[in-house]
């Protein structure tokens, strides 16, 4: 990548793939035109003109090549905050004193008080906006987007308009909610205070995914949506400023996708694993918030029987993708219904092949691409996208080969891109953690309600696809106070507000490890094992739960657990 192709990372019209090292010369090959942007030295990202993807991509490269879509795992309220639990911090000297947390997310009102000190000069370290394109401005060697350093939001502040110096804004108040519930100063006005006051913040806005991207999923055009490789180079940004100030840092992840296998193989999955096992790096995961709301379906087939039912009923939808992920080394083929019973194709089994197949029925157009997945599993996949599907309760006949017993999951998009409509008549809560949180290292947290100790109603549920306990930890998620934009607070739900809250728990551990030096070799990998080890555990549930992981999140027990080993 150099300064005369970088807009290609921003320009619509071309599309973006995650690819291998070791598939760049094929990808070279076919597209003679294509621009580098190398992630790390495993992966990079592939600019090709947009007109030139199709669902043969699939068929050559296999499915991880297309970066998958990342949506918020929260929701927030704005009634009376009588309503609202203050934020609890555990009754000790642990503040997140020299350390830094970093949001991947929608950025932040740097002019909010609870990101200043109490002479007014900010707390944010830096802000890369991905969205403010400029000449120079860029991080090096990132190409897009605008970097503002702390020096510069100092300035903002003591200006009349500061939008004029720095004019990064969170639109959508969720990274700014998140950063606070994290570390936000005190607010005696609204008797509010951050898990770790003074922490110090580093800070990624998310460029919209591009319209191609949403077009090929039937995304909704005002739907909220990120692509994973700019969450990933917003990784690379945010671990190179915590080395150059030479901090630990702790980087929450409150976005999550329904796509992939869900069991933490691919190319984000090992990206995290990577990053995950250095010193000083933590990655806080919000689970999802997937669990009740009738988007996924687990289904048998035994030999007997021969097939499994699937109903699922769409609502008015104008278009959407669904996944089916088979259990290797079983083979699948699919009968599809219509509302009215009418048989539409046949998805047919096989062995080596990739196929691409398109179905008509009215006005509805299905296409299904056929494939074994990339993992070392050898999973059949199939990537089913309807256009202008029909109203009503479609069926799908999942027949298995063999004379054993064989297992498959689907899910569909996570909410919003979707209306309420569309869910599965039979859907199984399980096996709902969205990506990245079925990942090995990450600490993936659900949220639970710290008054009256239920979980939250919509949270996502373990275990992974291939039986690995997640989520790790429950924290607190339900009604949260928090600052949103225009200096406002408001209660605020969801695994996101869980993972920051997290976050700044996380920040406590780091200043507890390496800033006093109890721990200096602690890392993401070891956080989640003391989280894990020293969380409180209710006697009547048998652990790890695959709705509570490991247990409730208690930090002085933590400590207590890391001192004896």
């Amino acid at each position: 990548m150099n300064d005369e192709e970088r807009y290609k990372i921003i320009d619509n019209n071309y599309a973006d793939l995650l690819i291998d090292e070791r598939i760049i010369n094929d990808i070279q090959t076919i597209y003679t035109d294509a621009s580098f942007n190398r992630i790390n030295q495993r992966y990079s990202i592939a600019y090709i003109p947009a007109e030139d993807l199709s669902s043969n991509i699939i068929y050559s490269f296999g499915y991880e090549i297309i970066p998958k879509c990342y949506g918020l795992m929260s929701i927030t309220g704005y009634e009376s905050l009588e309503r609202a639990q203050l934020n609890y911090t555990p009754d000790i000297d642990y503040t997140g004193e020299g350390v830094l947390v970093g949001f991947i997310d929608t950025g932040i009102d740097y002019m909010n008080p609870a990101f200043q000190y109490e002479d007014n000069s900010s707390r944010i370290v830096s802000i890369w906006d991905q969205t403010i394109e400029s000449e120079n401005e860029y991080p090096e060697g990132f190409y897009y987007g605008t970097e503002y350093r702390r020096e510069q939001i100092d300035t903002a502040l003591r200006n009349s308009n500061p939008l004029s110096i720095v004019p990064s804004i969170d639109e959508i108040g969720h990274g700014t909610r998140l950063a606070g519930i994290a570390g936000g100063s005190y607010n005696s006005d609204n008797g509010f205070i951050g898990v770790s006051p003074n922490v110090e913040f580093a800070v990624v806005k998310l460029k919209p995914a591009k319209a191609y991207l949403k077009d090929f999923f039937f995304i909704p055009e005002d739907a909220l949506c990120y692509q994973e490789n700019d969450i990933m180079l917003g990784i690379n940004y945010l671990v190179q400023i915590a080395r150059e100030l030479k901090r630990p840092i702790a980087i929450c992840l409150g976005l999550g996708s329904s796509q992939g296998a869900h069991h933490g193989d691919g190319i984000f999955n090992n990206f995290l694993s990577d990053m995950g096992n250095q010193i000083g790096i933590s990655f806080i995961v919000a689970a999802g918030n997937e669990g009740a709301m009738g988007r996924h379906y687990f289904g048998e087939i035994t030999p007997t029987i021969g097939y499994n039912d699937v109903e699922l009923n769409i609502g008015n939808e104008i278009g959407f993708f669904m996944e089916f992920w088979g259990n290797g080394p079983n083979l699948f083929s699919v009968d599809i219904f219509s509302p009215t019973g009418e048989f539409i194709g046949r998805v047919p089994t096989f062995l080596v092949q990739r196929t691409t197949i398109q179905f008509e029925y009215i006005n509805t157009i299905l296409n299904v691409d056929n494939t074994l997945s990339e993992s070392s599993l050898g999973d059949q996949f199939i990537l089913f996208r309807f256009r202008n599907p029909q109203s009503g309760t479609w069926r799908f006949r999942v027949y298995g080969v063999g004379d054993i017993l064989s297992s498959f999951h689907i899910w569909l998009p996570i909410n919003d891109w979707i209306s309420q409509d569309t869910y599965f008549v039979d859907s199984n809560p399980y096996t709902t953690i969205t990506a990245p949180g079925n990942e090995a290292t990450v600490l993936t947290v659900t949220a639970y309600d710290s008054e009256s100790l239920n979980l939250y109603y919509n949270a996502s549920k373990g275990f992974t696809k291939n039986n690995r306990p997640k989520p790790d930890i429950a924290a607190p998620g339900v009604n949260i106070l928090a600052p949103i934009i225009n200096n406002q607070y408001a209660w605020s739900t969801g695994t996101s507000v869980a993972a920051a809250y997290t976050t700044g728990i996380v920040a406590m551990l780091f200043e507890w490890g390496i800033i006093r030096e109890n721990y200096p070799s602690i890392s993401s990998a070891k956080i989640r094992i003391m989280l894990a080890s020293g969380a409180y555990r209710f006697p009547d549930i048998l652990y790890p739960n695959p709705d509570w992981g490991f247990g409730i999140l208690d930090f002085n027990n933590s400590i207590i657990v890391a001192r004896r080993e």
